[in-house]
């Protein structure tokens, strides 16, 4: 009998971990990290879920500095799971707080490339996607791509 309840309890901590994990992701969504934070660290006290630790290193790296950290945890995730698209968001978004744009840029497209994710999707597009250089060789600035870019874009071969 005692196996029994502890079995239903721990999938009661379970449920109840899942449940407030969805509530942080809900959190996140309507840009309240401080509040995602609080309710990530009580799944987790709940239920070990590693899936759930990117969205914990996204929530430290933005409310409490702890950048690195964040990294840490996000990189660990993607390596453990790499065909989980969402880690690669997570991970991207810690990028964005540490000024790193080109790299969160590379890290959305691996990530989509990994599976399809809304909210990568939406994230690239608010971080803006530039065309590929058409002398790689030449700064962006270089006006021959500059001026040469367009003269294609709005010739309509680019």
């Amino acid at each position: 009998m005692h196996y029994k309840e502890y079995g239903l309890n721990q999938q009661y901590e379970s449920d109840k971990a899942h449940k407030e994990y969805q509530r942080a992701v809900l959190e996140l969504r309507s840009g309240n990290t401080l509040a995602a934070l609080a309710r990530v660290e009580a799944a987790l006290k709940l239920h070990d879920e590693p899936a759930w630790y990117p969205c914990l290193g996204f929530c430290i790296a933005k409310e409490r500095g702890h950048i690195m950290k964040g990294l840490a945890l996000c990189q660990d995730a993607v390596a453990r799971e790499p065909d989980h698209s969402e880690h690669y968001y997570y991970l991207a978004r810690v990028l964005l707080v540490a000024g790193r744009k080109p790299e969160a840029i590379s890290v959305l497209r691996k990530g989509l490339a990994h599976g399809d994710s809304a909210a990568a999707r939406q994230l690239l597009h608010e971080l803006g996607i530039r065309k590929p250089l058409l002398f790689p060789q030449l700064h962006r600035d270089n006006p021959l791509n500059k001026y040469v870019g367009m003269l294609f874009s709005r010739l309509g071969l680019r």
